[in-house]
């Protein structure tokens, strides 16, 4: 816990005059190298050093707010763990923030020149700027969506890591190991509705200000004020806030002046406490054309994807915007869209709109035939070709059977069957003619399909586990 402005440091046994306190240090300090890796023990923990022993406690310093934090969040456990091991006595770790601290280097960590005079003292925070334009903070604000709530996210298994963890920097800002919070996925699946539902949060608040901004503005602003000489003004401003959110930062790839920029009012806004949020089309470690230590740092805190969508959260998402709308939608239409436009949401919310502006337009109920008549360009963008020669392997697979047998004159039942299933999805699932269908199923006459066809039909009808089997198999072949 941090000490009050102006107060020093208990006084705990010193490691300089136990030779047997500083070998146990430098085990825990080798153990630890040895977990983590070299690359992420010089990262996170090199600048580790050991004020000493304070009853069961063991004082641990490090020269900023910043990494204090982070290896509270991420190793205050583990440090725990291996000083009870090492040190019976000691139950506790703390983690503290010291001034006038050198750089002990990775062997030792221990020194006199290394016990700090004092804790450094709490920076004064600055006055939150209203979340208003016209202020200097307000400026940077860029429009809000009032759509875009906690209320108003449809959440589904795809979604809920990202949304858990929105709600928590909304209702608690700063949080260790969620700064920065890195939000990443495709385009059209909530990452720019959760950034909206994060700020909308906080601002409720009343205590904080935000600077909510895509990253192309950030390096408008950026230019901007180098042209008119104004940089110091452009980072006070910034950085006066208490929490900045970047959208789509992919952006800034290959924009190597304002990715130096961004770097530097990350490290000065988290090392002040605080809190970033930031979105990206893909994670940070795969995003290429960004500086190394830029990548570093944004994956330091909580990284959350956003999959794609799956048919039972597109589903619920079609639901919730109908019931928001107060329009009556046939559950059939709108299970066929759940079902069709599967690339993202803002793709499929823009289906549902345009069915419910041309049932409004025209003043007609929404059915599937004015789905197939407003709908029809993008159906066909999104229908799925599927060929013959893919059910033909598909359904050979399942049934365990060479796929030659689906054009061999063979009428044994285990290979006829299967082969009249694979020409019933071929009807059903593409548009080829009986006679072509027959042609691919070894030249077979048209009416030899119209048979497989309707004999599935009828064992389906008569058969509740054989209906299943192909429902499964015709399922496989449209996603």
């Amino acid at each position: 816990m941090d000490k009050e402005p102006g107060s020093s440091l208990p006084q705990p046994t010193s490691p300089q005059g136990s030779p047997q306190l500083a070998a146990s240090w430098a085990r825990i300090r080798g153990r630890l190298r040895d977990e983590v890796g070299e690359v992420e023990y010089r990262t996170w923990l090199r600048q580790m050093t050991l004020a000493g022993i304070e009853g069961d406690e063991a004082i641990v310093l490090l020269p900023t707010r910043f990494l204090r934090d982070w290896v509270r969040g991420h190793y205050g456990e583990r440090l725990r763990a291996l000083w009870l091991s090492e040190v019976p006595g000691v139950r506790r770790v703390d983690i503290r923030v010291a001034a006038g601290m050198t750089d002990a280097g990775p062997e030792h960590g221990l020194g006199e020149s290394l016990v700090p005079r004092a804790v450094e003292p709490a920076r004064p925070s600055v006055p939150a700027a209203p979340a208003t334009t016209g202020d200097r903070a307000g400026d940077w604000i860029a429009p809000l969506e009032p759509r875009f709530t906690f209320d108003t996210f449809v959440v589904g298994k795809p979604n809920e890591v990202a949304h858990a963890c929105a709600r928590r920097v909304s209702e608690r800002p700063n949080s260790p190991g969620f700064n920065p919070l890195f939000l990443y996925g495709g385009v059209g699946l909530g990452k720019t509705h959760l950034m909206h539902a994060i700020a909308w949060g906080i601002r409720e608040r009343g205590d904080l200000s935000v600077a909510y901004m895509s990253a192309e503005k950030f390096m408008y602003r950026f230019i901007a004020a180098l042209r008119s000489q104004s940089t110091m003004e452009f980072k006070e401003s910034l950085r006066s806030v208490d929490v900045l959110m970047i959208d789509d930062l992919q952006f800034l790839i290959g924009k190597d002046n304002t990715q130096e920029e961004f770097f530097h009012t990350f490290n000065a806004l988290v090392d002040a406490g605080k809190q970033i949020v930031v979105s990206a089309d893909k994670s940070p470690s795969d995003l290429s054309g960004i500086e190394d230590r830029l990548r570093t740092r944004l994956g330091w805190g909580m990284v959350a994807d956003l999959h794609a969508t799956t048919y039972e959260l597109r589903l619920s998402i079609v639901e919730a915007k109908t019931s928001a709308a107060g329009v009556m939608v046939p559950p059939k239409v709108l299970e066929l869209l759940a079902h069709k436009i599967t690339s993202n949401v803002r793709e499929l919310e823009g289906a549902l709109n345009r069915l419910i502006a041309h049932a409004n337009l025209f003043g007609r109920t929404v059915t599937m035939d004015s789905v197939q008549e407003v709908l029809a360009d993008m159906l066909r963008a999104h229908e799925k070709r599927i060929s013959i020669e893919e059910i033909q392997r598909k359904v050979s697979e399942h049934y365990n059977i060479r796929l030659t047998d689906m054009a061999s004159p063979r009428r044994a039942r285990n290979v006829a069957r299967p082969r009249q299933v694979a020409m019933y999805l071929a009807k059903q699932l593409t548009q080829r003619s009986l006679p072509e269908i027959g042609r691919r199923f070894g030249n077979r006459d048209h009416t030899t399909v119209m048979h497989a066809v309707s004999r599935i039909a009828e064992l389906m009808a008569a058969d509740p586990s054989f209906a299943e089997d192909v429902a499964l198999l015709r399922k496989m072949l449209e996603t």
